[in-house]
Formats: structure tokens, C-alpha cells, sequence
């Protein structure tokens, strides 16, 4: 087992939303567990949607009066983000996620730091 540093408390080695990982515990807002044998995961649910935004209407409406040109605000567009990125932990006795806001690198960004918590995790000694 490894020695806790003077004062008895690990280093936080990573934090993911409310969830933190010590180089043998995994600590939720109800609780402290051991680290070893738990499974992170992530869910993308992210959907994106494409549309022509209220100002290019607006704006059209205003300049076609003008002239023709006025037409041309409705190439414009604006690409939306909905869902959500979600990271979840399951162990011994526990199971526990966290939802992020969806973007274009919310997913990537959830995979990398599921990774480290892998790697993490992968390293914990076993608990007694």
C-alpha cells in the first residue's frame, strides 16, 4: 500500500467535474472508495443541428426592400449544440457520473481525461 503523505491526506491527482482521483481512491460527494477495480466510462449524446439564425431573417427582411442583395443574409448559419458528454464510474459498492455540456470538443476532451483516469485506476494497488 502506498505511504499517505504527512498530514494524511493524498494529493488529488485528477478531477473530473465532482468526482477526484488519489492514487487509491476515488472520492464522490457521498463517499471515498477504493480505486482498484473501477470501470469509467463516457457517453456522448451530443446531437448537432444546423439552421438559418433570427437575424438573417431579420436582416433580410430589412434589405430586400433595398434591393435583391438583401436576399443573400440567408446563407448564413448557425450550428447548434444539444445533449450532453457524460462520464460515469462504477465500483465495489458504488456507482456515480457527471454531465458536460455538448461542443465540438467536449467528446474529445472526455476521452482524454477518461484515459488518464484509466491509467490511474490501472496503477492502483489493490485495497485490503
Amino acid at each position: 500500500m502506498y505511504p499517505v503523505p504527512a498530514g494524511g491526506v493524498e494529493p488529488v491527482l485528477l478531477q473530473i467535474g465532482d468526482m477526484s482521483l488519489t492514487s487509491t481512491h476515488v472520492i464522490l460527494p457521498y463517499g471515498r472508495y477504493p480505486l482498484h477495480g473501477a470501470t469509467w466510462t463516457v457517453q456522448d449524446s451530443t446531437q448537432t443541428t444546423e439552421g438559418i439564425p433570427v437575424v438573417a431573417i431579420v436582416l433580410t427582411i430589412i434589405f430586400v426592400w433595398f434591393c435583391l442583395l438583401g436576399l443573400l443574409f440567408l446563407l448564413m448559419k448557425e450550428r447548434r449544440y444539444v445533449g450532453f458528454v457524460s462520464i460515469s464510474v462504477t465500483g465495489p459498492g458504488f456507482h456515480h457520473a457527471a454531465q458536460f455540456p455538448p461542443g465540438p470538443q467536449s467528446s474529445a476532451w472526455a476521452a482524454g481525461v477518461v484515459g488518464q483516469a484509466r491509467a490511474i485506476t490501472a496503477s492502483a494497488p489493490p485495497s485490503i
